[in-house]
């Protein structure tokens, strides 16, 4: 029988969870991934908010299975109350064939979005708008995309073969690829030399534009996309990318 994306997600997590040398702090990442507080996961799961905490800072002795299973179906009960998003997110990285420790998010949008409205929820500034003209943030106006992927960009390019990372742009490459844990941004973009097409628009997480790799402008003209950089904290950025369109 095939598992649902609630089985595989509870799987993941609890995996996650019992292999760690820090499973506390491991429960307490995983909530603040659903953006649960202690007191709401207490009471989905009927224990007091001390029992979560002595749990996550390591008071009480390593969660049992048992336990883990109640902080994790406690977890989904709240996700699937609010709407599922966490469960969707998770599915569609796992229907693309990737781990999530690789791709935060993958999501196609129902209709086009402008990628000023997309650098705008993400708080992005444009390097160069992809057509040869770096700082040419006018001539951009017009142009949209049709979903993202944000990705980490240590796991994907030590992981990923060239045809796995053609995989990111889903189910088209009119997108913005975001690429999280970047240094000056010379990896990710040197990696997409070797995936055509190129996408619409690649955004360089956690970095400013002064600490930009000297060339970066330059390559994403050479290969007609748009570039972006942005400093927005990473949760934060996926919340509103969840608002999006």
């Amino acid at each position: 029988m095939e598992r649902t994306a609630r089985q595989q997600l509870a799987e993941h997590i609890a995996g996650e969870v019992t292999m760690s040398d820090d499973p506390g702090a491991t429960l307490a990442k995983w909530r603040e991934e659903f953006d649960v507080t202690g007191a709401a996961l207490a009471d989905a799961i009927d224990v007091s908010p001390s029992v979560v905490s002595d749990y996550e800072s390591g008071r009480r002795d390593s969660p049992g299975i048992g336990v883990v299973r109640r902080f994790v179906e406690g977890l989904l009960d709240i996700d699937e109350a609010r709407g599922g998003d966490r469960l969707r997110q998770f599915a569609r990285v796992l229907s693309a064939g990737f781990e999530s420790d690789i791709v935060h998010d993958l999501r196609e949008y129902p209709a086009t979005v402008p990628l000023r409205r997309f650098y705008s929820a993400v708080d992005a500034t444009e390097v160069t708008d992809g057509r040869g003209d770096a700082g040419g943030r006018s001539r951009g106006r017009g142009r949209s995309v049709a979903g993202h992927t944000v990705i980490n960009s240590i796991e994907a390019i030590s992981r990923l073969s060239s045809e796995e990372f053609y995989r990111l742009y889903g189910q088209s490459t009119n997108r913005a690829l975001v690429f999280t844990n970047v240094t000056r941004g010379e990896g990710p973009l040197v990696a997409l030399r070797v995936v055509k097409p190129t996408p619409t628009a690649v955004v360089l997480h956690g970095l400013s534009e002064a600490a930009l790799w000297e060339h970066a402008p330059e390559l994403a003209s050479a290969d007609g996309y748009s570039l972006a950089v942005t400093e927005q904290p990473l949760e934060e950025m996926l919340a509103a990318l969840r608002e999006l369109p």
